[in-house]
């Protein structure tokens, strides 16, 4: 019968130092900001930037300043957004979506945080039109649109190069 070993000094420290490594680095990092057209947008929920930069935006914060509106259905965990003509309709946690009656595969399925939708950048960038930068210096997440009159799903009709929203 195998008695369990004792738990050696050095690696009770080397655990005390990375937690407390994580823990400061932790403490001393900032979410990223998001801004439209060079105006910082607050949202109660902080922007998602993954360890290999993808970026994940709060949905109905950026569709409210592009014009676009929201709708939620909670049964069915399905998300539409609307702009003019154009509507994106997606699920939570599904990367098939249906964009102006033509079915499309999204780059990362939406998520939730705290209750928010958090869908990627290239979604955003795809069906809203704007263009969408992430500053790692800054930590800031650029949203450019091509002004007041952007049309929904202008990348997305040019760019064929893919099916990936």
């Amino acid at each position: 019968m195998n008695k369990p070993r004792p738990l050696r000094l050095r690696t009770l420290v080397l655990t005390g130092v990375m937690a407390l490594a994580a823990s400061t680095a932790l403490a001393f990092s900032h979410p990223a900001t998001i801004q439209i057209n060079g105006l910082r947008v607050q949202s109660d929920v902080p922007p998602v930037v993954t360890a290999n930069r993808q970026t994940y935006l709060p949905l109905r914060v950026v569709t409210a300043h592009l014009g676009a509106r929201v709708s939620y259905d909670k049964k069915t965990r399905g998300i539409t957004v609307t702009r003019g003509a154009d509507r994106l309709r997606m699920h939570l946690g599904k990367q098939a979506a249906i964009f102006n009656g033509r079915a499309v595969l999204l780059s990362h399925a939406p998520f939730a945080v705290r209750g928010r939708t958090m869908v990627a950048a290239k979604t955003i960038e795809r069906t809203l039109g704007p263009k969408v930068e992430y500053n790692a210096r800054k930590s800031t997440i650029n949203v450019v649109t091509g002004g007041p009159d952007a049309a929904m799903g202008q990348d997305a009709a040019e760019d064929t190069s893919d099916n990936a929203f």
